[in-house]
């Protein structure tokens, strides 16, 4: 008995100091683990930040995100260089409400239309008493125009329209500000900044889809964060093509223009007054 103990010892011992090229070997818990949120934990509207203190970058109860841990957060999980991070975070200290405040929580962020809005992606609109816990039906709605495995800029543009028109069709309360819309079009901006191509911008539906339903990087899909560093103009490019995909106009068919780009059999006449009154195409 003694020597089956000693062997066995020792056996574990040395698949410990040389494992096996193929074996898993036990490692510590890793720091940035995904762990969702106790039931004391502060989170928000924003699935992004709520995903980062998920994952530890951030404070994982939500709270005293600062300047300088926002910075590092952002950095050693999605790879944003340090001027994003710290304009971004200049954006989101107003949601505390302290004068001179040296830090926000996720909980601010639930605050209605300051920097939370109506017709979110995934979240319902305040008047219907929760601004910050991921939705279905809400990014059902979202989803129905995600009609390819490759999600592009018209795709989410799409959504975007679709929970607009929804919110304002039936929420009495419906706001949606200019103001709104710059963090609007920086939110639908996140997926492709994340976790897709911010040249072509595209992104794979599978890891829109599961950080969306759990507010987790999709490292288990095969995501890893991005080599080259993530800056403002990476934003911008993408809140470009999104703020140009909300568009409903098309180009007019070269067809139906003439060298001078008037169209053709519309009699002048209609022209001139459509341009002089405004009037509508079908009148």
């Amino acid at each position: 008995m003694k020597f089956t103990i000693a062997a066995t010892t020792l056996s574990v011992a040395l698949a410990s100091a040389f494992p096996q090229k193929n074996a898993q070997v036990a490692m510590p818990d890793d720091i940035h683990a995904w762990h969702p949120a106790g039931v004391n934990d502060l989170r928000g509207p924003c699935p992004m930040m709520n995903t980062l203190a998920n994952h530890g970058f951030i404070p994982r109860n939500g709270g005293n995100i600062t300047k300088q841990n926002a910075i590092r957060g952002l950095a050693d999980g999605l790879n944003f260089d340090a001027a994003l991070a710290s304009l971004m975070w200049d954006q989101a200290i107003i949601a505390n409400p302290e004068p001179n405040a040296t830090f926000f929580t996720l909980e601010h962020l639930n605050q209605h239309n300051v920097l939370e809005h109506d017709a979110s992606l995934s979240r319902m609109d305040a008047y219907y008493g929760n601004n910050h816990v991921f939705n279905p039906e809400a990014f059902a709605t979202s989803t129905r125009y995600w009609t390819d495995e490759t999600l592009t800029a018209n795709m989410l543009a799409n959504s975007k329209l679709a929970r607009m028109i929804e919110s304002r069709a039936f929420n009495p309360n419906y706001t949606f500000t200019a103001n709104n819309e710059q963090f609007s079009l920086g939110e639908v901006a996140a997926p492709f900044i994340a976790f897709g191509n911010t040249t072509s911008v595209t992104v794979p539906r599978d890891l829109v889809l599961y950080f969306f339903e759990h507010e987790r990087l999709p490292h288990e899909l095969g995501w890893s964060k991005k080599n080259e560093t993530m800056t403002l103009k990476d934003i911008l490019n993408v809140v470009s093509s999104i703020r140009n995909a909300t568009s409903l106009l098309t180009p007019e068919s070269a067809s139906n223009q003439t060298a001078d780009g008037e169209s053709h059999g519309i009699p002048e006449g209609v022209q001139v007054a459509r341009r002089s009154l405004h009037l509508p195409v079908g009148v």
